[in-house]
């Protein structure tokens, strides 16, 4: 707790006039978005900084902890079941790196209002925002780890060619999909405890269904169009064939994930705006 038994956030929030970004204070819209946004960003590299503090190693840890999960997944598949040969490491690794970003991000925003309850009750804050924030250091974070993956696809000998300027788009449709199921998952949980145990399980099974550890090929052709209703599967495919395989991704499929993804977040704002005013109230 900061001065006065306050949240250390609260301190934040009150010198930067936080009650003006909301709707309830009035005040220009313009103003209020860029403060709101402003707010956002400073809350987003403070939540950075407390990350990094919890450790002795702070951010090497952002590399350290995706390069051993990445290893222990190689050492099972590509030692033990053999799964070898020229391009097994780069498709193994873009896959791992892109389902990484959902799952954590998923993760972190499911319970980003519980944690933040004490903030809550000592100043109103759109409750929306503490999973925006999540969001948006999954993000940065991603980031960091996908330019060292491009890194090591140079090294490997992967050769950069014109598909790799779809990669802004498959970033940006992935970020819109994971952004809408975060806030969905984020919102739901303070009424839903339960989902805490419920949302990592499926997590798990998504993850072997999307094709982290296997290309879309293998998927037997019968039910291959079952295999692409799967978003993050779409999104994987996505990123190996922009990175790997020198091809454009499914444009269409891409499309229709962008879809679910705005979706989600459409229906994630009309809960929102429904529950804004309980959160506080809650027993979290």
């Amino acid at each position: 707790m900061g001065v006065g038994g306050k949240h250390p956030r609260f301190i934040l929030l009150q010198g930067e006039g936080f009650g003006q970004v909301t709707s309830r204070c009035g005040g220009n819209n313009r103003v209020s978005a860029l403060r709101g946004s402003a707010i956002t960003a400073q809350l987003v590299a403070a939540e950075l900084r407390s990350e990094m503090s919890r450790a002795y190693l702070g951010f090497a840890w952002w590399v350290i902890e995706p390069i051993i999960y990445m290893m222990a997944f190689y050492l099972v598949f590509g030692l033990i079941f053999q799964r070898d040969g020229p391009a097994f490491i780069p498709m193994l690794l873009t896959g791992l790196v892109t389902w990484r970003w959902f799952d954590n991000t998923v993760r972190t925003a499911m319970n980003a209002i519980p944690r933040n309850k004490a903030l809550m009750q000592q100043v109103y804050i759109p409750k929306i925002l503490f999973i925006l924030v999540a969001i948006a250091a999954g993000m940065v974070k991603f980031l960091v780890v996908l330019g060292l993956l491009i890194l090591f696809l140079l090294f490997y000998g992967v050769t950069p060619s014109s598909s790799w300027l779809a990669l802004p788009v498959v970033v940006f449709v992935q970020l819109v999909f994971i952004s809408g199921i975060s806030t969905i998952i984020g919102l739901l949980v303070p009424f839903l405890p339960d989902l805490r145990i419920v949302v990592p399980n499926i997590l798990l099974l998504v993850m072997f269904l999307s094709g982290v550890f296997y290309l879309a090929l293998d998927v037997p052709e019968n039910i291959r169009s079952y295999f692409f209703l799967n978003p993050m599967a779409v999104i994987i495919d996505s990123m190996r064939n922009t990175l790997v395989y020198d091809h454009f991704p499914d444009w269409t499929a891409l499309f229709w994930v962008l879809v679910a993804g705005l979706t989600c977040l459409a229906l994630a704002i009309k809960i929102f705006r429904v529950h804004d005013l309980t959160y506080p109230k809650l027993g979290l």
